[in-house]
């Protein structure tokens, strides 16, 4: 009989056991939370916010400086025409005059011609017409040879001091194209010159 209560004994633990292990309490996956991937989402966003802002920030300076640059150098541009068309207005302008009866150059003169062949070597691709002039006083063909004679005198000058003799043509006005029509020494002082025109 023991043996029956064994037995039994044994059909009754095996299953309890069975049952008790059948039931034990299983481990639960838990899935990410929303909340964690939506805050990693919204993390990745904001940087990829912040290096778009900082990407158009650089191209922003980026833009600025050029802006600048550009302006800067039409300023440059602008102011160095303008030096260069008063410089050719000087050169244009100032004559070269001459005492009375003469074609000799003075000190004032010659300064003056050194600075117009600075000029000259400046702009290499200028072409002088040099114009003699004279006053009134004495007859149109002696008038004639002392404005050429004067003409010639800058001209030889100018070549002295390095500039191309086929840069430079003479032309003589005599007495005809006065700057002042007056019948004084003064009127007279300023017809007598020789003047220079760009071609």
């Amino acid at each position: 009989m023991k043996r029956k209560w064994i037995i039994l004994a044994m059909l009754l633990i095996v299953p309890a056991m069975l049952f008790s292990v059948s039931c034990a309490k299983k481990a639960v996956m838990t899935e990410p939370s929303t909340t964690d991937t939506s805050a990693a989402d919204e993390a990745a966003r904001q940087a990829e916010l912040e290096k778009q802002q900082a990407m158009d920030r650089q191209k922003q300076i980026e833009e600025e400086r050029l802006a600048a640059e550009a302006a800067a150098a039409t300023l440059a541009a602008e102011a160095m025409e303008r030096d260069m068309m008063m410089a050719e207005n000087r050169f244009t302008s100032e004559n070269v005059y001459f005492d009375f009866d003469n074609a000799t150059l003075d000190y004032q003169a010659q300064e003056l011609l050194k600075q117009k062949a600075m000029w000259l070597r400046d702009f290499p691709e200028a072409n002088v017409v040099i114009e003699g002039h004279c006053d009134e006083r004495g007859t149109n063909a002696y008038n004639l040879a002392l404005g050429e004679r004067r003409a010639e005198s800058a001209k030889a000058f100018l070549v002295n001091l390095g500039i191309s003799d086929a840069r430079l043509t003479t032309i003589s006005y005599g007495e005809e194209k006065p700057l002042d029509m007056g019948q004084n020494e003064e009127a007279w002082a300023k017809n007598r010159r020789a003047a220079f025109v760009l071609e």
